[in-house]
């Protein structure tokens, strides 16, 4: 039995995603882009960064046989397949990586507005390149996270954008006509002197190109950390910095990265393949889930405090919770953190005695030891 986008966007829930409780399965971001796209049983439908199923799943209960999505987080996909199954609409869509075969032929691109500009970029330069001619490209967000910026990376891969009226505090900017000299140009590398490493990062990674401070400050303490150690995890890894460091200063460490971002594991593999690392794996797994019990010496962590732009802790306990399990007795978790944030008291509960290493006065790098 056909279900309808109203029903469909009805039965959506968040799981398994825990994180930032107040957050909600449907909001009026992803209405608005439903609404606003035209003739979906006829359009080729590309979805970028679905939070967890209602651009997908409404542009197929709308009538779209071809959609193709690519989401960021791992927990995305996840709870995108929940939702397909509970919805009776498993099998009706395909996911793959951000990348020009995502893009090709299609006439329609739905997406959630990222927060950073490169991320929109590399999203731009993709379907200005591959898409159909006739592409309409809708990038919808909320007002109050909104920039004119946006308009501007739009209008360097199309010849048309404009902007619907305001629906519930959410907008839609519509992009058509490609410009016909558009490249892609992700992943972007550029040389880090102060740690000799060239640094790759496609647009959704974290800090792109650029090593935060907080990681500095974690690299200055890290010459000190289980010096004994034969195998180090990389729980977050981003660009793959750290784990190119470790790597790179320790020849007899085993060295695993990962990271639930897509674009943090393509850039982390970028950064380490330019390093000449490539012995370091690179997993893309929440939380490390698929990595043993008890079987690392070292986990070095600079943990997310963003969810979109919401502030939370949720993230970073569970990696402190994965980074327990992972490590054996006497292992030890080094970390870096905004000095606002309760993490200390955390890391004592869910990891073991924890001290100070280093601190300036934004960040504080700590190191707890499993019990």
């Amino acid at each position: 039995m056909a279900i309808s986008a109203a029903e469909v966007l009805d039965r959506l829930r968040r799981e398994p995603d825990v994180e930032a409780p107040d957050l909600v399965a449907v909001d009026a971001t992803d209405r608005l882009l439903l609404d606003t796209a035209e003739r979906l049983p006829e359009q080729r439908v590309v979805v970028v960064d679905d939070a967890y199923g209602a651009l997908t799943l409404g542009a197929v209960a709308a009538g779209a046989r071809d959609v193709r999505v690519s989401q960021d987080l791992l927990v995305g996909e996840r709870a995108l397949e929940l939702n397909a199954g509970r919805c009776g609409l498993a099998g009706t869509y395909r996911s793959a990586p951000l990348d020009t075969g995502l893009f090709d032929g299609a006439t329609l691109v739905l997406a959630r507005a990222p927060r950073a500009l490169d991320a929109l970029r590399e999203l731009t330069e993709l379907a200005a390149a591959t898409a159909d001619p006739g592409v309409t490209v809708l990038v919808g967000g909320r007002i109050k996270h909104m920039t004119l910026g946006m308009n501007d990376v739009l209008r360097a891969g199309f010849t048309e954008v404009s902007a619907t009226l305001a629906r519930q505090k959410s907008r839609v900017l519509v992009a058509r006509g490609p410009r016909p000299d558009v490249r892609p140009s992700f992943p972007r590398c550029r040389h880090d002197d102060a740690l000799d490493l060239d640094v790759c990062a496609h647009g959704a990674a974290f800090a792109g190109t650029r090593v935060d401070d907080g990681t500095r400050l974690l690299l200055g303490a890290l010459d000190t950390a289980a010096p004994g150690a034969r195998i180090a995890i990389d729980l977050g890894c981003g660009t793959g910095v750290l784990a190119a460091a470790l790597a790179r200063a320790r020849p007899d460490l085993t060295v695993t990265a990962t990271d639930q971002s897509a674009a943090a594991v393509s850039s982390a593999r970028a950064t380490l393949a330019r390093a000449g690392l490539d012995r370091v794996r690179v997993l893309r797994d929440d939380a490390a889930s698929t990595l043993p019990d008890a079987g690392a010496d070292l986990v070095v962590c600079n943990p997310p405090f963003h969810l979109g732009a919401a502030v939370v802790t949720a993230a970073a306990d569970r990696l402190f919770t994965a980074a327990a399990r992972l490590l054996r007795p006497g292992g030890e978790l080094w970390t870096v953190y905004n000095n606002r944030l309760p993490h200390r008291a955390a890391l004592r509960r869910l990891v073991g005695p924890t001290r100070a290493a280093a601190s300036d006065r934004r960040y504080t790098v700590t190191v707890s030891t499993r019990g």
